[in-house]
């Protein structure tokens, strides 16, 4: 059954059950491994998980509780390129669609589609050279 709210329980599920399976995409899932580890019982993903839960939960509800700069910590990871984060945007866009019925998984869908641009330009990763 697909959820027809957003709330922290089917939030806290939809996090989690996607970063266990984006970890094991051979594109993108390095990037955590490497940043975070692969034992999802450690403190570093303690902490990742409860950002995003308080982060979703901010952006598809407006609940308080997220507070911080999202791109900071990407910043560190490497050499993000824009094929990175449409591969990231397509794995979530077909996770939140098992999760939630079309309308809010769309509402998921525009809202990380505009972060995804977000990021590609505020981390300089469009691949191209600035000019001097």
């Amino acid at each position: 059954m697909l959820y027809d709210t957003v709330d922290r329980s089917n939030v806290e599920k939809m996090v989690r059950s996607f970063y266990a399976m984006l970890v094991q995409d051979d594109i993108v899932g390095p990037y955590f491994i490497r940043a975070l580890g692969s034992d999802f019982k450690n403190d570093k993903w303690y902490e990742h998980f409860r950002t995003l839960d308080h982060f979703w939960l901010m952006l598809m509800n407006g609940e308080p509780g997220y507070t911080g700069d999202p791109f900071g910590p990407h910043a560190f990871l490497g050499d993000l390129g824009p094929e990175t984060f449409e591969r990231w945007l397509k794995l979530f866009n077909e996770h939140v669609h098992k999760y939630y019925v079309p309308e809010i998984a769309e509402k998921f869908y525009k809202k990380a589609d505009i972060l995804a641009k977000q990021f590609v330009v505020r981390l300089e990763t469009t691949g191209e050279e600035e000019e001097e």
